[in-house]
């Protein structure tokens, strides 16, 4: 009796189906009829943010409440409010928008705030951030990759009392659920300045992304009061 090797037609159609499930997924665009679009200005020129490189949370698309972004509270906490509304770029910057945004402050000892002893890293000076989160909050990110592959990601974050964000890819779950470790520390006589001790949550996440333009969506899914400053994304595969 000759057994045959090959599979059926029934078995063919089920092994596409799993080839499907676990192939890499390099295809895809920016959803489509997405009104959202790069964040532009005379400081930040390029649109698009490049991947290989640095993504900045704070230079999320614009489009609006409900396109570019969903925040809890329409009132920018941040620029305009916490940084006075004095005509400077840092305090003011897109204060009239929902998400809520702020930046480091280097000052001398004893009133240091993001240059603190209690820092696991040091983040750069005047570095933008988006802060205030609370779960269920969202923004968008359109970003420009050079090549389709395997990219991992770094984050600069500091977190109160840890939470968890996800990141999709062109409207499609990517992640899954990304744990952000607290970085309250007890020893910090400075009771505020616990929602500045910055860290950096290295290879954070991998995604498969496509050459060309896609749009990331940072979500927060679970303990709110993070401050997320950027992505560094380097190519893996």
């Amino acid at each position: 009796m000759q057994i045959s090797m090959l599979p059926s037609r029934a078995g063919l159609s089920a092994l596409l189906l799993v080839a499907i499930a676990v192939a890499p997924a390099f295809a895809g665009t920016p959803p489509k009829g997405y009104k959202g679009t790069p964040y532009k200005d005379d400081h930040h020129p390029n649109g698009a943010q490049s991947i290989p490189g640095r993504v900045e949370c704070a230079l999320y698309d614009r489009g609006g409440e409900g396109v570019a972004y969903h925040d809890t509270e329409a009132k920018n906490l941040g620029s305009g409010t916490l940084n006075p509304a004095d005509g400077t770029y840092l305090n003011q910057f897109r204060m009239d928008e929902g998400v809520d945004i702020s930046y480091t402050k280097f000052h001398n000892a004893p009133d240091r705030i993001d240059d603190n002893p209690y820092d696991l890293v040091q983040p750069p000076d005047h570095q933008l951030y988006v802060g205030w989160t609370e779960p269920g909050e969202w923004f968008n990110v359109t970003v420009q990759a050079a090549r389709a592959g395997v990219y991992s990601a770094d984050l600069l974050y500091t977190s109160n009392r840890g939470g968890a964000i996800s990141v999709d890819l062109n409207g499609k779950a990517a992640s899954g659920p990304l744990n952000i470790p607290s970085t309250f520390n007890p020893a910090d006589p400075i009771a505020w300045r616990q929602w500045h001790h910055w860290n950096l949550a290295p290879a954070i996440m991998k995604l498969h992304l496509p050459a060309g333009k896609s749009v990331l969506t940072v979500h927060i899914l679970k303990g709110g009061n993070m401050n997320l400053a950027y992505f560094d994304f380097r190519q893996t595969h």
